[in-house]
């Protein structure tokens, strides 16, 4: 059987925590499904295609060519476990970086559970490295004039720039 992880958020830009999460979901899984939520009732910074562009150069820098192929890019704008479910995904994989996150994705893993049971979703800590690191935050810095690129893969940090760039 082939263990498909599912990796949802918004990736507006993909971080090095991202990629910190992906990385530990590549040693558990035969394949990666990096699923970006589409909303239409919100403006990301970044275009879907642009999102998709900068997981797929990240991963190829900071991975291997076995690692990197195992990754696979997806919209999804229906709940999660129906996304999961439609990728035959096994698993829902959900970084945690403190108690905040994990008080709030206990109860999202409940109501997941309840509502698929077959999927289980797996907690993967964050690095200490990586800890500290949200994309919200990397927007505002990046959108105050600050330099973001401690946060984001180097191949982020230029369109990051070019987007914030008052």
């Amino acid at each position: 059987m082939i263990r498909t992880a599912l990796y949802p958020g918004s990736f507006d830009p993909v971080t090095n925590g991202h990629l910190d999460i992906l990385r530990q979901a590549i040693a558990l899984a035969d394949e990666v499904v990096v699923a970006i939520g589409v909303h239409p009732g919100k403006a990301p910074l970044f275009s879907f295609d642009e999102r998709v562009k900068m997981i797929h150069e990240s991963a190829e820098a900071a991975f291997d060519a076995d690692e990197a192929a195992k990754i696979r890019v997806v919209s999804f704008s229906n709940l999660v476990i129906e996304t999961a479910r439609s990728l035959g995904a096994n698993y829902l994989v959900r970084g945690l970086r403190d108690g905040t996150d994990l008080d709030y994705e206990m109860q999202m893993a409940g109501m997941n559970a309840t509502l698929a049971p077959e999927i289980r979703t797996v907690f993967l800590p964050a690095s200490p490295t990586s800890r500290h690191i949200t994309a919200t935050l990397v927007r505002q810095i990046a959108k105050m004039g600050g330099d973001a690129g401690a946060f984001v893969p180097p191949s982020v940090a230029g369109p990051l720039a070019e987007k914030t760039r008052n």
